[in-house]
């Protein structure tokens, strides 16, 4: 055993001396290489991956429901809709409405593919409506048939069609590669589909909290968060932009059961209206008028505007509210509104309305009174689903209004956009009248972005 370390040490020795220019010569380069690379590493990465994005998203996401800017890269809709509201061509070349409304047929545009490579056919178009048998008749023609006349269906198809896992048609992108834990997914990869265009990764996380410290740690190269203050910690970064926009495609909502005995009349909503620190919201989004955005081709800009009026709110709900009564309102949100529904319990113990502040665990409670959330409003105008008084399970105020239930009828029989605009534009004035929701903000979001 001695003499075996011994010949292995006179070798190694031997071939040291031998070689000592070499080997000195080949420590300091490999030195050098390394503090170089450590040095310029922020340039090489920049050159090297310019032309690709990373962007980190919060949430929790599967298969079923990817978020819609990722489905919006890589496929299309039947239809698409307009500034002005018109439905026109996208995937389908043209269409018939048959039957007043009952029946749809489309045509596909010819020679369509998926990204893999396959003809799209009539038959790989599916559907999960409820109540609408959907029928392909030929390779390029599909057949819708419905329940009830609704003249409007045509707005519904204009969501990105995708095959299983997410295969698109005629996207800027493809996708790669999905990486998914549980059935969760934690990143999409997409290349895209056009000279010019960046690799994109979307990488999803947990939480917001996680979202920030991904891209703290370099995991991310661009986040978007709801928090001022959070934003303002990286507006000093080398490399790092922060943008300040306006998220019209939520708004944040304080829905108001309207079973209850106490919040069924309408002087109490309204001195709950009333009673909302508006100046106070303000820093976190641009107030809003109602439950269609200023974006939407059908936006009342003449709808009532909210008025704080504290002293009004308490005088009007003093025949209302006993003040012996130990009975409090349930008014729930989630952990991230929490701020926003403080600055409104505050103002509801000034005007002496019982409420128990409480924080939820799933997407939507079995039961509440009132409920401080941020609520998605359809792309189109028509909110038949959310506020008809016949949709139960949708409807989660229990709002009952013969002249809403009208007007929502009326909007999606009509066609043209230029009539069912009449009947949206007095839809927003009597639902901010009525208040079987209030809408409070739509929310100023922050993208944190390293350029």
């Amino acid at each position: 055993m001695n003499k075996s370390l011994r010949y292995y040490y006179w070798l190694f020795k031997e071939f040291a001396i031998k070689h000592i220019k070499m080997i000195a010569l080949s420590f300091f380069l490999s030195f050098f290489i390394v503090v170089s690379l450590v040095s310029f590493s922020s340039v090489l990465n920049k050159f090297l991956f310019s032309n690709k994005e990373i962007i980190g998203l919060a949430g929790n996401y599967n298969i079923s429901n990817i978020p819609d800017e990722v489905l919006a890269n890589i496929s299309h809709g039947l239809v698409t809709i307009g500034p002005k509201g018109e439905v026109l061509p996208a995937l389908a070349s043209s269409w018939e409405m048959l039957d007043s409304g009952r029946e749809f047929r489309f045509h596909l545009k010819n020679d369509l593919l998926w990204d893999d490579g396959k003809q799209l056919t009539a038959k790989d178009i599916q559907y999960n409506f409820k109540d609408i048998i959907v029928e392909p008749i030929d390779n390029n023609t599909i057949h819708f048939k419905l329940k009830d006349r609704l003249p409007i269906f045509p707005t519904f198809l204009s969501k990105p069609i995708i095959k299983y896992p997410l295969h698109g048609i005629v996207g800027l992108y493809k996708v790669d590669k999905i990486k998914s834990r549980q059935g969760i997914i934690k990143e999409i990869h997409l290349s895209p589909n056009k000279k010019d265009l960046p690799l994109i990764t979307y990488k999803f996380y947990d939480s917001e909290s996680k979202l920030i410290s991904a891209y703290k740690l370099g995991e991310v190269k661009k986040i978007s968060i709801l928090r001022e203050n959070i934003s303002n910690n990286f507006k000093n970064w080398k490399n790092t932009k922060v943008t300040k926009v306006v998220d019209y495609t939520r708004v944040m909502t304080l829905f108001i059961n309207m079973n209850n005995q106490l919040l069924v009349e309408k002087d109490v909503r309204d001195a709950i209206a009333s009673s909302l620190p508006v100046s106070k919201l303000a820093k976190y989004g641009e107030i809003a008028r109602g439950p269609i955005p200023p974006t939407s081709w059908a936006y009342n800009e003449n709808t009532k505007q909210l008025i704080e009026n504290l002293e009004i709110s308490k005088d009007s709900l003093t025949k209302y509210v006993d003040s012996t009564s130990s009975a409090k309102l349930d008014f729930i949100t989630y952990y991230d509104y929490l701020p926003t529904a403080s600055l409104i319990d505050e103002n509801f113990n000034q005007i002496k309305l019982p409420t128990a502040l409480r924080l939820n665990d799933f997407q939507v409670p079995g039961q509440f009174d009132l409920l401080l959330a941020f609520w998605k409003p359809p792309v189109d105008p028509d909110q038949y689903f959310f506020w008809h008084s016949t949709q139960t399970g949708t409807n989660i105020t229990g709002l009952k209004n013969v002249k809403i239930d009208k007007l929502l009828e009326d909007g999606r029989n009509s066609i043209h956009p230029r009539e069912r605009k009449d009947h949206y534009l007095e839809f927003q004035k009597v639902i901010a009248e009525e208040h079987p929701a209030i809408f409070l903000y739509y929310p100023y979001t922050y993208t944190i972005e390293r350029i």
